[in-house]
């Protein structure tokens, strides 16, 4: 039985690697969630289907960040006995006389315009790293 031995010697460097992570570890991705967090607010608002007009104005954003990420949540505070009324709203229900009420996909057509504005300003963004 033969064997043979394989050596592997790294040359060169990764300077330019460890530069652009380091740019990117300094950048400034999350200065704009504020102003992504009140525009998914204002459209939410604006796509809501209006009885009462509360749901529609319920709408609020909150910013959460841990190691290495953030995240915008947004949330509708009107609940009645427990129900929150905006994910009925988009999923639909049934009443208490039998009948059922559909949805309403309001909630994904109004964030998709939001979503894509993050996704092309963070592209923009590391490309010019």
């Amino acid at each position: 039985m033969s064997s043979f031995n394989v050596k592997i010697t790294p040359s060169g460097h990764f300077r330019k690697a460890e530069k652009w992570f380091n740019k990117a570890k300094q950048a400034k991705f999350l200065q704009h969630l504020e102003a992504y967090g009140e525009a998914g607010v204002q459209a939410l608002a604006s796509a809501t289907p209006v009885r009462s007009g509360t749901t529609a104005s319920s709408w609020s954003y909150k910013i959460t960040s841990a190691k290495g990420s953030a995240s915008i949540v947004w949330t509708n505070s009107n609940v009645n006995e427990g129900v929150p009324i905006a994910i009925i709203i988009q999923f639909g229900h049934g009443t208490g006389t039998g009948g059922y009420v559909p949805p309403v996909d309001y909630i994904n057509p109004a964030m998709k315009p939001i979503f894509k504005e993050i996704e092309d300003n963070i592209r923009e963004e590391v490309a010019n790293l």
